[in-house]
C-alpha cells in the first residue's frame, strides 16, 4: 500500500534525528548513500535513523496508511544502514475511525516527541494493537542480505501501523504490500463511486504486457504524475508495415494488449474515464473495455487461463482515442446495464494510458449473480 505512495504518511515518531529523513522511510525511490552529505546531528541517511538510545524503552512510530485495507506483506529495507540498522522490529496494526489528532508542533528536528504528542498517542493504545509481524531480527544493509520479507496472515481492515524498533537504530524504506478496502457501509446504494481505484479495493489480477509501466498505476490516486505513473506497453512487432484505418478511422491491426482488474465491490458502471494523459507519442490508437461477474472458482479457472475466457461480454465498443486527453464515455456509449465484478481494458495495437475510471453504484454480490444470464463475447 505504501508501494505507490498513496498518500501514506508518518503520523508521528517517538524519536527522530531529522524528521525529512524520517518520512523518506516511505518514500517511492529507491535509497541512496551520499558520502560527504552530513547535517549538524551527523551523517545524513536516507530512511529513519534514531539517536543512540540512553534511556529506558525502545523507539517507534504510528504510521497513517494511504490507503486502508487488507496487509498480506512488508519488506523492511535496512540499505546502507550497515553499522547502525535497528537489530530488530515488530509491527502492529489498528483500525481506526478518525484521524489521530497529532500534530509535528513545527521542526523537532533531533528532538524526542514533546509531552502533548505523547498524550496523544496514549489515548491510541498502540502499544496493544495485534501484533502482524513479532520481534523479527533484521540483517544490515547491505546489497545482498537488505530487504528482510514478511508474509502476514490478518483479515481485518488496516487504517494505521505502529513500526517498533528494539532498541534504536536506522530503517531505509518500509513497503506494506495488500490490497485497498474501502467501508462499504458508508456507501449510498445511490452515490457514483469509482468502483476500480485502488483506493476502493480495486486490483490488477493479469495483463499482457508491462514493459514501461505496470497497469495497476491506471487505479492509482489522482492524475498520472508522468508517463512512468501509468501503463505502457513495448510496441508490437506484429504490426502491418503500412497501416490502414476503418471509417471511423481506428486502425486495422491484428494484435492488442490487455490488463483485467478485479472491481473493489461489485456493480453497475455508468460511466467510464480512458486518460492517456502525458501519452502524446505514445497512446493507444483505440481501446475497448469488457465485463463479466465471475464466483471465486470460476476467477481461478480464468487466472490459469490467462483470462482467455468466453464469460466476457462488450461494456465499451472500440473507441478512437487522442493524445494527452480525459475520454468520457456515458450512457450513450456503454453497452451493459447489468452488474459486473470484473473488467478488461483492451488497448490497440499498443502504447500507454494514465487512468482508468470506472464510475457507478456498488450492487449486492447475491444481486449480482441473479443478473447473470448474458450473452458473451470473444476476442
Amino acid at each position: 500500500m505504501t508501494e505507490h505512495n498513496n498518500g501514506v504518511t508518518v503520523a508521528f515518531a517517538l524519536d527522530f534525528l531529522d524528521f525529512k529523513c524520517h518520512n523518506l522511510m516511505l518514500s517511492l525511490e529507491p535509497p541512496q548513500f551520499i558520502t560527504s552529505a552530513f547535517t549538524e546531528f551527523g551523517k545524513w541517511m536516507d530512511g529513519w535513523e534514531t539517536r543512540r538510545k540512553r534511556t529506558p524503552g525502545h523507539d517507534w512510530c504510528i504510521i497513517q496508511l494511504g490507503v486502508p485495507g487488507l496487509i498480506h506483506g512488508f519488506d523492511v529495507d535496512t540499505s546502507f544502514f550497515t553499522g547502525n540498522h535497528s537489530p530488530y522490529i515488530s509491527i502492529q496494526a489498528g483500525c481506526l475511525d478518525q484521524e489521530p489528532p497529532f500534530t509535528l508542533e513545527g521542526d523537532r528536528t533531533g528532538m524526542a516527541a514533546s509531552d502533548s504528542q505523547m498524550a496523544a498517542v496514549a489515548k491510541l493504545g498502540s502499544e496493544v494493537w495485534p501484533e502482524l509481524v513479532s520481534v523479527s531480527q533484521l540483517q544490515p544493509g547491505y546489497s545482498d542480505c537488505c530487504h528482510n520479507y514478511f508474509k502476514v496472515s490478518f483479515s481485518r481492515r488496516v487504517t494505521h501501523l505502529r513500526l517498533n524498533m528494539y532498541p534504536d537504530g536506522g530503517i531505509a524504506r518500509l513497503r506494506v504490500y495488500g490490497v485497498g478496502l474501502r467501508d462499504w457501509s458508508s456507501v449510498s446504494t445511490n452515490q457514483d463511486i469509482d468502483l476500480v481505484a485502488l483506493t476502493n479495493g480495486g486490483v490488477c489480477l493479469g495483463y499482457s504486457d508491462a514493459h514501461f509501466g505496470h497497469p495497476r498505476n491506471m487505479i492509482g490516486l489522482g492524475r498520472a504524475a508522468n508517463m512512468a505513473d501509468g501503463w505502457e506497453t513495448a510496441r508490437r512487432l506484429d504490426r502491418p508495415k503500412k497501416l490502414q484505418a476503418d471509417q471511423r478511422g481506428i486502425l486495422q491491426v491484428p494484435g492488442w494488449e490487455w490488463a483485467v482488474f478485479r472491481l473493489g465491490h461489485p456493480g453497475l458502471i455508468s460511466s467510464v474515464e480512458v486518460d492517456t494523459n502525458h501519452f502524446k507519442g505514445n497512446f493507444p490508437d483505440s481501446c475497448r473495455i469488457e465485463a463479466c461477474t465471475l464466483t471465486p472458482e470460476e476467477k481461478a479457472q480464468c487466472i490459469s487461463s490467462r483470462w482467455n475466457s468466453g464469460k466476457w461480454r462488450v461494456l465499451l465498443p472500440p473507441q478512437k482515442l487522442r493524445p494527452h486527453h480525459i475520454h468520457r464515455y456515458g450512457k450513450m456509449e456503454l453497452k451493459l446495464s447489468h452488474p459486473v465484478t470484473h473488467v478488461r481494458l483492451i488497448i490497440a495495437p499498443d502504447g500507454g494510458i494514465s487512468r482508468l475510471r470506472l464510475w457507478g453504484r456498488p450492487i449486492p454480490f447475491a444481486a449480482t449473480l441473479a443478473s447473470k444470464k448474458w450473452t458473451v463475447s470473444k476476442l
